[in-house]
């Protein structure tokens, strides 16, 4: 086997090798692919680079019966030392305008209308708590 020869079988197998791997990033799936009907409807981040990063999200969710709440939370951004935390709200029911940070995110007048809230704290421990103020629909 001549060398230009062993040269282009590698390359060629390098090519099938890196679209393949394309291929495979481009198939992850992301949060629509989620079961549920999951909208992002409002989101908070804030501005402190150099300390803990807060991120905190609002989302409707249209299927209780079958949305991966966990999975969901599992998918959104988080930073090391930081906190990220998903509010769960049913599609149509009344959201909160703005977001703050700290252990209250919003107007106590909406914690009524949460269903659950996961939350991914600073060393990577993850929760999902059902809200046991939430009115029975």
């Amino acid at each position: 086997m001549t060398k230009n020869r062993l040269y282009y079988l590698l390359s060629a197998f390098a090519v099938l090798i890196v679209a393949h791997l394309i291929h495979e990033m481009m198939q992850q799936p992301g949060v629509n692919d989620l079961p549920g009907g999951f909208e992002e409807k409002l989101s908070y981040r804030n501005e402190n680079n150099t300390g803990p990063i807060q991120r905190i999200y609002i989302v409707t969710v249209k299927d209780t019966s079958s949305a991966a709440f966990e999975s969901y939370g599992d998918l959104m951004p988080h930073s090391k030392y930081g906190l990220t935390r998903v509010y769960f709200f049913l599609t149509g029911s009344e959201l909160p305008s703005t977001l703050v940070p700290g252990e209250r995110n919003f107007e106590e007048k909406y914690d009524r209308s949460y269903f659950a809230v996961y939350e991914k704290s600073a060393m990577g421990q993850r929760g999902f708590i059902k809200n046991k103020r939430h009115a029975a629909r």
